[in-house]
């Protein structure tokens, strides 16, 4: 996919790997409408990109859980740019940590992580089907692949996620929709130190698990490894290429592979 010309919704992009991936898009010449829950953080965004690139992007702050304002946003992008080409579900959060989340919380972090991707499709991939082509691509995790320490809601979510992306590629991929999971460590965004900054013993426990493991990137490095993996159409993203063979080492012998996490969390309990 050259996704110049191409119309674009980049959700979660008022801040890190959506930011980053609005800006990369429209630097190659696709038109951008950036979504986020915090309306004035997508204006941000969208600024920064029209003042480099005039009439590539327009704001819309909307819950990406919600269809009728995803489908709004479908809408703001029909009307200023014409047909959506690609959508990324990018919007995430990770939640309480522990088994501390109740119903409503867990309600909560399946609606952002998980349904708004399925809510998303819902309403684009029908469309996608019809025109011959169309792009999903959702941003899951390493912890969707492996998983996540300190924090259940988020490592479950994410490999719902991943699930759900895999599903869509089998149902839909030669029917012209090409799908893509984005599964990064970590990410020099607010998110990766969600868990540190939450006062939750586990929370600190899950980000020193992330940024112990594997360099910490910054977005605009995702970014450009997500362009180059949508240029070759690859389904599995990953900015971390040592997540490949942490999967592999996984599948190999699951019981080895938990027997090791076990001990990486005890050996960072030992260190606070």
């Amino acid at each position: 996919m050259d996704v110049a010309g191409k119309v674009a919704i980049v959700t979660g992009g008022g801040s890190g790997i959506g930011d980053a991936l609005a800006a990369r898009l429209t630097q190659a010449g696709a038109r951008v409408v950036v979504v986020d829950l915090d309306t004035a953080a997508a204006e941000k965004t969208v600024a920064r990109i029209l003042a480099e690139h005039p009439g590539s992007a327009v704001a819309a702050g909307a819950d990406a859980s919600d269809a009728a304002a995803i489908a709004r946003v479908i809408e703001i992008a029909e009307t200023r740019f014409g047909p959506v080409d690609l959508y990324f579900a990018n919007a995430g959060i990770t939640g309480m940590h522990g088994l501390d989340l109740d119903d409503d919380q867990w309600e909560n972090i399946f609606d952002v992580n998980l349904r708004a991707h399925i809510r998303a499709a819902k309403l684009l991939v029908p469309g996608w089907v019809e025109r011959g082509e169309g792009y999903f691509v959702s941003t899951a995790s390493a912890a969707g692949l492996l998983t996540q320490i300190g924090a259940a809601g988020y490592s479950v979510t994410k490999h719902a996620a991943v699930g759900f992306a895999e599903w869509l590629s089998v149902t839909y991929g030669d029917r012209g929709v090409r799908v893509s999971c984005i599964c990064p460590m970590g990410v020099n965004t607010p998110l990766l130190y969600a868990g540190s900054n939450s006062g939750e013993s586990l929370g600190d426990l899950g980000t020193r698990a992330v940024t112990s493991s594997a360099a910490v990137l910054e977005p605009a490095d995702v970014a450009e490894i997500v362009l180059d993996g949508i240029s070759e159409e690859q389904f599995l993203i990953l900015p971390h290429p040592e997540v490949l063979q942490m999967y592999r080492n996984k599948g190999a012998d699951y019981d080895r592979w938990l027997r090791g996490m076990r001990r990486y969390q005890r050996s960072l309990m030992s260190e606070s």
